[in-house]
């Protein structure tokens, strides 16, 4: 244990894992320290709907604070993680280093690019609030370019978004875009029709959604091509420039926004823990979530690897976190109540896979049920609801969707950022 006399806990990362920990951790010997990058818990599976002015950045996200303001032993820090010092037990941060007698590491992942980070520059993936507000403000800004050149080749490449990746975040980005392109904005110009822009969504395995059944990944295409969106399956990327994506045929695409979501790694900070990783850096834990040699640390969520029963790793999906958290939570509560003994397994309960599509349109599968069209929307619109966090935001979003569902109309079309031709002009 730390010098001090109450055990202090250590909680890295405010997403799902993190806050999951802290709401079901509720022994009252403890101190918790919560510690964050940001000040907002962020409601991560709705991100693409504020890349396509779908919903405003407030409605998807929560301050920490107020969200744990009732626990008046967790305390938040707002402050970046720079290192970490498992032998003595230390977390150092940008402003000062703190101890732990139980370290929970709960950062999160980020954007593979499968070793070109240079493409990054060109191809911003979705991860944060700022990402999505970029992305939105860059598509926006494009069609706006477009409405004021008469430069044929200009006209088309400014209308072209390049998705890359076809798991659920591309997919749900490409129909979101295809549906922003032809039904929201299609009155808001006179020189340009909207509707004539090409969405792309480029796999590079044989099909979009692998990992759900083939049915369910080949109605998903129906339904991407329904929407008008352009899907390119067993094709490799090869290089991305300023607005060109080359293909692995030499083929280049030209395209004002491409946007990356085809691969997920986790935090680089699990590079200095001196533990096995896999090829994506998770940490390969124990079967109680535990680093290998440190029973005080664990990991949690999109730093973690662990193969469940059946031989697959448990997948880095929102409720694999919190359960996660909720095991971890409840190892260190009887290890603080003398109850020390043989840890139990993690067992993760797949309460199944969903991908939205479009308005009205999605697929899931939740065991041996397979569900598509509305009726798996619905299913993934209720789920989303339930796991948002706060009733305010809850009833926000639910009356944001309503709204949008009759009336093809969003709010959250505003431009944040001046266009480059505009800066410093006043």
């Amino acid at each position: 244990m730390a010098e001090s006399k109450i055990p202090q806990v250590v909680v890295l990362g405010a997403g799902f894992g993190g806050l999951a920990f802290c709401q079901h951790f509720k022994n009252p010997s403890a101190r918790v320290t919560l510690v964050d990058r940001t000040n907002h818990h962020l409601f991560q599976p709705l991100l693409y709907q504020v890349a396509t002015a779908g919903l405003s950045a407030a409605e998807i996200a929560q301050p920490i604070r107020s969200i744990l303001s009732d626990r008046p032993n967790i305390t938040v820090l707002l402050d970046p993680v720079t290192d970490l010092n498992l032998a003595r037990r230390q977390v150092v941060l940008e402003s000062k280093t703190i101890v732990y007698d139980y370290l929970v590491l709960a950062l999160g992942g980020r954007n593979n690019y499968f070793g070109h980070p240079e493409w990054e520059s060109f191809a911003p993936g979705l991860k944060t609030l700022a990402d999505a507000v970029h992305i939105r403000n860059q598509v926006l800004l494009a069609f706006e370019k477009a409405e004021n050149t008469a430069d044929a080749a200009e006209h088309k490449r400014l209308m072209t978004i390049v998705v890359i990746g076809g798991g659920p975040t591309g997919v749900e980005l490409a129909g979101a875009f295809a549906e922003l392109a032809r039904h929201v904005l299609k009155r808001d110009f006179r020189h340009i029709d909207p509707a004539h822009a090409k969405i792309i969504l480029i796999e590079g395995s044989l099909r979009v959604l692998s990992s759900f059944p083939e049915d369910l990944s080949k109605d998903t295409a129906r339904q991407l091509e329904q929407l008008g969106v352009h899907l390119r399956t067993s094709t490799a990327v090869k290089n991305i420039r300023r607005g060109e994506v080359q293909l692995d045929g030499g083929e280049i695409i030209h395209a004002e926004n491409i946007i990356w979501a085809a691969g997920v790694s986790a935090s680089p900070l699990t590079e200095k823990l001196g533990v096995e990783l896999d090829r994506a850096g998770r940490v390969k834990v124990n079967p109680d979530l535990s680093l290998p040699g440190h029973p005080e640390v664990f990991a949690i969520g999109d730093m973690a690897f662990m193969l469940q029963e059946n031989g697959k790793a448990v997948p880095g999906v929102s409720p694999a976190a919190m359960q996660m958290a909720q095991h971890v939570a409840q190892i260190i509560d009887d290890e603080l109540n003398g109850k020390a003994g043989t840890r139990a397994k993690f067992k993760y309960w797949d309460k199944g896979s969903m991908a939205t599509i479009g308005r009205s349109k999605a697929v899931a599968v939740v065991g041996k049920i397979k569900l598509t069209g509305f009726v798996a929307w619905m299913a993934w619109l209720s789920l989303h609801l339930i796991f948002l966090i706060g009733f305010r935001n809850k009833l926000i979003v639910l009356i944001q969707w309503i709204y949008s569902y009759f009336t093809y109309k969003r709010g959250a079309r505003i431009i944040t950022e001046r266009p480059p031709n505009l800066k410093n002009k006043g």
